[in-house]
């Protein structure tokens, strides 16, 4: 079956008309939506949901992302986060913790290159280096979520990681995982300045 959520224009999961949907619709598929209920009703699974739906109530159009994840932190008692971020936003990560620890919380944070492991070692080609003829080395989202895990983090905090070394942090990271913002240098950190683009000027770039 085929899930094409994206291309509705009706979405009447959201008002509870669930008379008239498309046959591919999640929504038809009652056994699973049972059994996936039942996840919801284990005790962690439970904390995350319950005070993810009061802090979006709660914040809506009033509060920031940032805000919104020192709420929700609070409300699952979390004192310590991790912030695994990116060394081109290290400025940014400075200013983060520092807004973090004045609220509270303990903070550990993990820089992208830690370990200062050459590309070298991925048999990455001189040629195919972001400044070829330099020392460039590789970024170590493993590593990132290790040494988070070590100190027992109960919330990471995500800031500017790569496309793929993002989804490396999110699979070995023991504690649960939020984005705070993510990287995009040519839109200034806003990916989806590409799809309000898209009938525009990115138009040729995107639909080649």
């Amino acid at each position: 079956m085929l899930y094409t959520c994206g291309m509705c224009s009706e979405h009447n999961c959201k008002r509870g008309e669930l008379q008239k949907l498309p046959s591919n619709c999640p929504c038809n598929e009652k056994e699973e939506q049972e059994k996936l209920k039942k996840l919801y009703l284990q005790e962690e699974n439970y904390k995350l949901a319950y005070n993810s739906a009061l802090v979006e109530a709660e914040g809506y159009c009033k509060k920031t992302r940032l805000e919104e994840i020192m709420d929700f932190a609070n409300k699952c008692k979390y004192k310590k986060l991790g912030v695994a971020f990116c060394i081109g936003l290290s400025n940014e990560a400075k200013m983060l913790c520092k807004i973090l620890k004045h609220n509270g919380f303990g903070v550990d944070s993990i820089v992208c290159k830690n370990g200062s492991i050459p590309k070298d070692f991925l048999e990455i080609k001189d040629s195919e280096k972001v400044r070829p003829g330099t020392y460039e080395p590789m970024c170590n989202p493993i590593g990132q979520a290790n040494f988070l895990n070590n100190v027992k983090t109960d919330l990471n905090i995500m800031l500017g990681l790569c496309v793929g070394h993002d989804s490396l942090f999110i699979k070995y990271s023991e504690a649960p995982v939020t984005v705070f913002a993510v990287k995009d240098r040519v839109l200034a950190h806003n990916p989806l300045g590409s799809l309000y683009l898209s009938e525009g000027y990115y138009k040729n770039k995107l639909y080649k």
